[in-house]
């Protein structure tokens, strides 16, 4: 039997109307990633209170399923590593690997990967990921709900396996579930904050030190002329702070092994509590989070005397968009973090992504038609041609916590441009809205 083509309430429309102009958002349900965030308490540096509160209160990232589990944050202080450990991350010389036991050095920065491991172990982080996808209740029981809900199924499909047999149905949502579990992600994030100053008053000294030597026994004008350059530099380069965020990205392992232990020994099913189903599942070790990778992303802030913006609020909107940023470091970098994204409209193609994903022009995409096999009940996604970034309307999405800062129309003349409020792709006009883009490496 053929595919159908999942098209939601745009299949009744046909293919001719899809080259049209679609001014409103098409609706488009289809499987995303799970994702669940977090902070590292980290030491004490300036405006600590408020990047924090930025991270807390940031728009979640809205191309995933929001799975958080409660712990937003952790201090990696409290998990500390052995001598052994240590002993491995710094690799001690042949001579000194006999004293393994005597490694003292203690360097968090260079511990925090490790670290951080041993905080998702010893918290059953992986454990707590999965019991959410089960919906675990008070008493303990799971159900299908969640796996159904985000497994994006027909509902009248789903009732019929249900009706047809108890076991097609729970066949189908274990099917959904393996795709659906074993893409879910954490992304851990550290914060480092510094202010401008002492490190460009550093800089000054030293400039002024090695000059002061260089140009030992020259006319006192030359030296001043220099100084007041190295005093400019200073000037220039001592407002406001530099920003710097590290983002570790941990997958979910979930495979036909772990699924079938799951089932068969710790599944718990509403009016079926067992005491030592539950006892196995809370001390299993079964559930683990691989390492995916990290990335990194910098930004200086810096305050004007035109800025609108309290202090505050310039430091929450940098803090944001450095968020933004090194998630979408993440996704360029590892296919397996990447997102789909529906089309907006087939003609002229466009999304409803920009800046704030990390496009500049260029980028190329997967155009992917969405397939659902009548059988099984579960979608596929089939590349149906490719398309490029319009590097001169590329949407600037990045956060802005104030709309009365949002620019207007530029006016040349009587031609008025608009404001770009999606990005435009170059490529075939042979796509329609509701078809999702997948980013190419």
């Amino acid at each position: 039997m053929k595919k159908t083509i999942i098209a939601f309430s745009l299949l009744l429309s046909g293919i001719g109307s899809f080259a049209q102009i679609q001014e409103k958002p098409v609706d488009v349900k289809y499987r995303r990633s799970s994702l669940h965030t977090m902070v590292i308490e980290s030491e004490n540096f300036p405006q600590k209170e408020v990047v924090l509160k930025a991270f807390n209160n940031a728009p979640f990232p809205d191309k995933y399923n929001e799975h958080t589990i409660g712990e937003k944050s952790f201090n990696p202080i409290n998990y500390t590593l052995t001598a052994e450990e240590k002993a491995l991350i710094y690799k001690p010389s042949k001579m000194n690997s006999l004293l393994a036991s005597a490694v003292e050095i203690d360097s968090v920065a260079r511990e925090l990967p490790y670290r951080i491991q041993k905080y998702l172990s010893k918290e059953k982080i992986a454990n707590k990921l999965v019991a959410k996808w089960f919906n675990r209740q008070s008493d303990d029981s799971f159900d299908w709900n969640l796996v159904a809900e985000r497994g994006v199924f027909n509902a009248s499909f789903l009732e019929t396996k249900t009706a047809q047999s108890s076991s097609d149905g729970e066949a189908l949502l274990k099917t959904a579930g393996f795709e659906l579990i074993g893409n879910t992600f954490v992304v851990i994030n550290k914060f480092n904050f510094y202010a401008n100053e002492p490190v460009a008053a550093v800089v000054r000294d030293v400039a002024k030190a090695e000059l002061a030597e260089s140009m030992a026994g020259k006319p006192k004008m030359f030296v001043d002329k220099a100084n007041k350059g190295i005093d400019a530099v200073y000037e220039k380069t001592k407002e406001g702070y530099s920003i710097f965020a590290t983002s570790y990205l941990y997958k979910l392992v979930w495979n036909d092994s772990i699924s079938n232990i799951f089932f068969t020994e710790m599944y718990m099913e509403k009016g079926s509590i067992d005491a030592k189903k539950k006892d196995a599942f809370d001390k299993s070790d079964l559930f683990k989070l691989e390492f995916v990778g990290d990335e990194r992303a910098s930004g200086l802030i810096t305050f004007s005397l035109k800025e609108k913006r309290t202090e505050e609020q310039i430091i929450t909107l940098s803090t944001i968009r450095i968020i933004d940023n090194v998630y979408a470091k993440l996704q360029k970098k590892y296919d397996v973090f990447k997102t789909k994204t529906p089309l907006y409209t087939g003609n002229p193609i466009t999304a409803k992504i920009g800046v704030k994903e990390g496009l500049e022009g260029g980028e190329k995409f997967d155009v992917l038609e969405q397939l659902i096999d009548p059988k099984t009940g579960v979608a596929t996604y089939k590349s149906v041609g490719t398309i490029k970034v319009n590097k001169d309307l590329i949407w600037d999405n990045t956060f802005n916590d104030d709309e009365s800062l949002i620019a207007e129309p530029v006016v040349k003349g009587n031609n008025a441009k608009p404001i770009i409020d999606r990005t435009t792709f170059d490529g075939a006009n042979k796509f329609y809205s509701g078809m999702l883009i997948k980013q190419i490496k």
